[in-house]
Order: structure tokens, then sequence, then C-alpha cells
């Protein structure tokens, strides 16, 4: 069905309609051969708790962003090539349910559906398009991922050293294992290639072991294209709107689930 829609005047405007809502901070989303697949709205952990994240799976790319006015304006758009992700489903955890991990190689992030048949749909179709590109482009699938980070409200100590973390002692992340950890104990920078092109924070465990392995050394140069950076403020922002957006899907009928609506249909 994709493949039908993509030469369509009714996809071209739905693709211009998402250009529209990131503005002029957004990258171009129009391509020849470009689908937007589906759409919603998807809770986003961040580093202090959920947040909603508005998310559009095309059959090439998964952009998102944060949301400033429903249906007319996102920002700190996000844009990730399918065939650089892996998606991991998981159990439910106290905080999350319905949730599932994205895998990239500059970041690794947890998100969360409504339901569990929007859960199932999100995996279903972003795992048939990453698998049809993979096909369509010969590429090997990605195999280096960022790690993906524990949230600051899982832990009141540093995780190396138990330090209470106080007004003083701040909680800071290690890029290599994702620990919460004090200032101590992540006193130290590496280059990591596929997270940053300038050494980022790393923990006193991973820093030897970065620095055994000769990791700058074996890694190829990462096309810098190949995936947005995202700022800590996308993460710790507010949003203005906490509404969940409707969810609509391109595919065959008989892959449509009960629940979802198939823009084919429209």
């Amino acid at each position: 069905m994709a493949d039908k829609l993509a030469s369509t005047e009714e996809n071209l405007e739905r693709i211009l309609a998402v250009e529209s809502f990131f503005g002029s901070s957004g990258k171009p989303l129009k391509k020849p051969g470009r689908v937007l697949v589906g759409e919603g709205c998807l809770m986003k952990l961040c580093r202090r708790s959920p947040q909603p994240r508005i998310f559009f799976l095309f059959n090439d790319i998964l952009v998102y962003g944060s949301i400033i006015v429903k249906h007319r304006w996102y920002a700190s758009q996000q844009v990730i090539q399918l065939e650089d992700m892996k998606v991991e489903d998981l159990e439910d955890s106290p905080d999350m349910k319905n949730q599932w991990l994205i895998r990239t190689p500059r970041k690794s992030f947890y998100v969360s559906a409504a339901s569990p048949e929007e859960k199932h749909a999100w995996i279903t179709h972003i795992e048939e398009c990453r698998a049809k590109r993979l096909n369509e482009t010969g590429q090997a699938p990605g195999e280096t991922f960022a790690p993906a980070w524990v949230p600051d409200s899982a832990t009141d100590v540093c995780m190396h050293c138990c330090s209470k973390f106080t007004v003083t002692q701040r909680r800071h992340h290690c890029r290599q294992c994702g620990y919460v950890v004090c200032d101590s104990c992540s006193n130290y920078s590496f280059l990591i290639p596929n997270i940053s092109c300038k050494p980022v924070r790393v923990c006193l465990v991973c820093h030897p072991i970065l620095q055994a392995s000769d990791f700058t050394h074996k890694r190829e140069d990462l096309d810098e294209n190949s995936w947005s950076d995202e700022s800590s403020s996308d993460e710790d922002r507010p949003d203005l709107d906490k509404d969940p957006l409707p969810q609509q899907w391109v595919g065959e009928e008989n892959h449509v689930l009960p629940g979802w609506s198939s823009y084919s249909d429209k």
C-alpha cells in the first residue's frame, strides 16, 4: 500500500503538513518515494519523568518532537533512519505501561502507548518498514546503539559510590553505560563517535574499559547526517499539550489493527 501512495497528491500533502508543523526549525521531509505511514502521540521517558511526544513514522525514517500546540506547532524535531534503529518489546514497569525501547546509535530511549493494541501496532509497523527498507537498500542492519539512560527518579544515590544526591551533589549520566552517577564518579571524558563528535562524560568504570579497547581507532567514521542531535533542553522542557493525539496508519486492510484508522480508508 505504501508503494501505491508514494506518488499520490494526498501523501505529498501529508508530508508537507508535517514539515509545516515543525516550521523553519525542522528539516525538509519531502523526498521521492517517501510515504507517511502513520502518526500519533507516545509518552517518552525523559530524565525526570515521561513526557508526551508526537511521532511520525515514514517508510524510511521515524520523526518525533515536542508538542507545543496540538495539530499546529511541534518543536525539537528528531529524525532517525530506520535502518539504523532497533525496537525491543518490554514488560510494563511501575512508571510506564505498554512500553518498549527504541535503540539508535546516538540515543536509546523508552516510549509507551495508551494501550497494548497501540503498542503492538507501533512495533509491528516500525519493524515492517525497517525490514522493507533494509531489503531495498541491501544495507546491513545497524549494530551499534547507545545505552538507555537510567531515569533520575530511579535512584537517590550514585550508582557507583552510593553517595546521596543533594542540591549541590548533582546527578550525571555516563554516556557509555547510562548509569546515574555523581560528579566524582563521572569526572572523565571520552570520544564515542556514534554519540558525539566531541568527548562526552563517562564514569570511572567505563573510562578504563574504553581506553583499553582503543575505541576511537576501531570505529569507522560516522555519517553525521544519519541522525539529528537532541539537546538536553528537549528532555526537560514542559509540554503545553498533554492530550494524546489520534493514531492513524497506512496499510493493507487486513493489517489494520482494531482501534486504528488507516489513511487508505480516508
